[in-house]
């Protein structure tokens, strides 16, 4: 199959892409700039401009759609809460109005998703089915999704993966929390019992392919580790495999607050996130226990 990739040039997207040449699909990209990579076609796009390649389309059966600001590099202004949205639902709908006034072979539309569909739930397990809150992370996921669920009315296969905290020592959350505990004065955020749906980015990569070579699988799956874990215990096996003590504080809540403002929900709210949907169609996961999947990633 030809996979057509937008946010091709982040961390996820460069691991896909890998994964997906490995296996003999061809890759191509919708990018704001040309790419490097001999071996993917690099289509550009401008979203904020309403631009975008034509050819992209090509040839195409598959687009992975990965594209959008990152939630957490900036605080939350409400310019920047509408940019978070319009990244990822304008970018989608452009490819859509192009597929409804060009000919083209595309079948499926694969697209990132967030647990913070959910937002804080404490110790409720949520699924699939569970109904979102009215904070801006819920409204921002909602919002995606609806956009990505357009699809539908082209006869589209649509599929999206609500994403929980990707463990990988090369980007995300984990050097961030890792960070502290190397410099000896790690210790858990707030009060330390907020869940962390995680996964580790092998699984992720596995996820995908699954989506993108299942044609049945559609609609939303979470994209978690079946056994979650508080912030807490997460804190703990990250500094056992380093090796390091954990002596410090808890993390004040008002620091983070004072910070990070708004966008302090992130780490100071926690979902606890069933991953039975996903094991239920046939998914199997190498990484179940933070302590393995730590372990491979650091070892």
């Amino acid at each position: 199959m030809n996979i057509l990739i937008t946010g091709g040039s982040g961390l996820l997207g460069r691991q896909l892409t890998r994964a997906l040449l490995g296996k003999g699909y061809t890759v191509s990209h919708l990018s704001r700039k040309q790419g490097n990579n001999p071996q993917v076609k690099t289509y550009v796009w401008d979203v904020h401009k309403g631009i975008i390649d034509e050819h992209c389309i090509d040839g195409i059966d598959t687009i992975v759609h990965l594209a959008g600001a990152g939630i957490a590099d900036k605080r939350w202004t409400e310019s920047r809460k509408k940019e978070l949205i319009n990244s990822r639902t304008e970018s989608i709908r452009l490819i859509y109005n192009l597929l409804k006034k060009k000919e083209h072979q595309v079948t499926s539309v694969i697209s990132a998703s967030g647990i913070g569909y959910y937002s804080n739930r404490g110790d409720e397990l949520v699924t699939e089915s569970s109904p979102p809150l009215n904070d801006f992370i819920s409204r921002c996921c909602i919002e995606w999704e609806n956009a990505v669920d357009e699809g539908g009315q082209l006869g589209l296969r649509t599929l999206k993966f609500r994403t929980g905290v990707v463990l990988d020592k090369d980007g995300g959350a984990l050097p961030q929390l890792a960070l502290p505990v190397k410099l000896y004065v790690g210790s858990p955020i707030g009060n330390g019992k907020q869940w962390i749906p995680w996964i580790h980015w092998f699984d992720v990569l596995n996820m995908y392919l699954f989506g993108i070579e299942n044609k049945g699988l559609k609609g939303v799956y979470n994209m978690v580790a079946p056994n979650p874990v508080t912030n807490k215990q997460l804190t703990q096996a990250i500094a056992k495999q380093l090796h390091k003590p954990l002596w410090a504080p808890n993390v004040p809540t008002f620091v983070l607050k004072l910070m990070l403002g708004e966008m302090s929900t992130i780490v100071l709210t926690g979902t606890k996130v069933s991953a039975q949907k996903i094991q239920d169609a046939g998914f199997n996961f190498k990484f179940t226990e933070v302590a393995t999947a730590l372990n491979e990633i650091y070892g």
